[in-house]
């Protein structure tokens, strides 16, 4: 499931983030000092520290995505398009006029600066990096544009899965993808961020439900930084491990063969509190065609459906458990069925996670 993405385009600048997603991402509206925490719980190598928590997620990307373009009116009342059929969407501008570009403020930068219409935009599509040329559009006086809608960050909610012995986490069961063009997001960096669940809107048939929280994007609130956007999940290092994992509870790793049929639980926050639900395993897929959705279950807890209508957004990641074991994650829901749900073997989190 995709979330409703807010896009900008660089007319004069480049522009502004939005909330997007896949999966059961959920929404969030919106000078770092490193503070080093130690479990006081022994993990192993087979043992982690279950989740359930909801927590803020902020990624910048890696260059500048390509959303899409668009013509632009010039000072000369005519329509231009200078990107078009040069610039794709889903490619990311690394570079301008030679200058290396992080973000849209480079970009912004750049272009204020422009003394002629030429530039040099440097992309990386896909796994090559070509150079394309253009003439940016004069609009008004001195005013350039490049008519590209671009995004540069996201943010949003999601749950923790688990936390290893190494203090890395694994959270989501799946990956972030652009709202508007579908593509994984390739990521420079990011931080994980305390979130205030502010409201629930319960799922139906055809319209997934969503938890709605508020995160402070500061010092105090920071957990820990991410690192990997894969199709498997995020990934990355959590420093402050009392404050995220106020309750520590030791599990086991299952490995996939265990996985049966019937009987199961996820545990997630809901109304202030982190619970276990009952749900039911109802098929296991060791060879899944998709990485995040080796297990399909059913949320059969009438507590949990009276007040969500079953899996909604916001709950991606959250542990499923069979048998005392950390068996998956929930990562989709039916959009049809709310439900019912896939989930991620745990073990191929775990994986990713080292």
């Amino acid at each position: 499931m995709k979330n409703k993405g807010i896009k900008s385009m660089i007319l004069a600048a480049v522009f502004f983030s939005g909330l997007l997603a896949s999966g059961c991402l959920g929404w969030a509206a919106a000078g770092y000092i490193p503070q080093e925490e130690v479990s006081t719980v022994e993990i192993g190598e087979d043992t982690v520290l279950v989740g359930g928590m909801p927590v803020g997620i902020y990624m910048e990307t890696d260059g500048v995505l390509v959303l899409d373009t668009q013509t632009i009116e010039g000072v000369d009342g005519l329509e231009h398009d200078p990107a078009g059929n040069l610039v794709k969407s889903g490619d990311y501008i690394v570079g301008i006029n030679q200058e290396y570009v992080s973000g849209k403020d480079d970009l912004i930068q750049v272009l204020k600066n422009l003394t002629d219409k030429d530039v040099v935009l440097t992309l990386r599509r896909e796994d090559e990096t070509v150079d394309v040329r253009l003439e940016a559009v004069e609009n008004a006086p001195n005013d350039y544009k490049l008519g590209i809608w671009v995004r540069d960050n996201v943010q949003g909610l999601g749950t923790i899965t688990f936390l290893n012995q190494n203090s890395r986490f694994g959270a989501l069961g799946h990956g972030i993808h652009d709202a508007d063009t579908n593509v994984l997001m390739e990521i420079e960096d990011g931080s994980l961020y305390k979130t205030s669940i502010r409201s629930i809107l319960k799922g139906e048939y055809g319209i997934p439900g969503s938890m709605e929280g508020l995160i402070v994007y500061n010092s105090f609130n920071r957990l820990g930084t991410i690192d990997k956007n894969t199709e498997a999940g995020i990934y990355g290092a959590v420093e402050k491990i009392d404050d995220l994992f106020q309750e520590q509870i030791p599990v086991q790793l299952a490995a996939k063969e265990e996985i049966h049929t019937g009987e199961a639980v996820i545990r997630c926050y809901l109304e202030d509190e982190i619970r276990e639900y009952a749900v039911m395993i109802n098929g296991v897929d060791p060879e899944p065609k998709e990485i995040n959705k080796g297990i399909v279950f059913q949320v059969t807890d009438q507590e949990l459906l009276d007040k969500t209508g079953g899996i909604i957004q916001g709950m991606s990641g959250s542990p499923i458990l069979q048998d005392g074991k950390l068996v998956g994650a929930v990562t989709h829901v039916f959009v049809n069925d709310p439900t019912k749900g896939y989930g991620i073997f745990a073990e191929t989190m775990a994986r990713e996670a080292r």
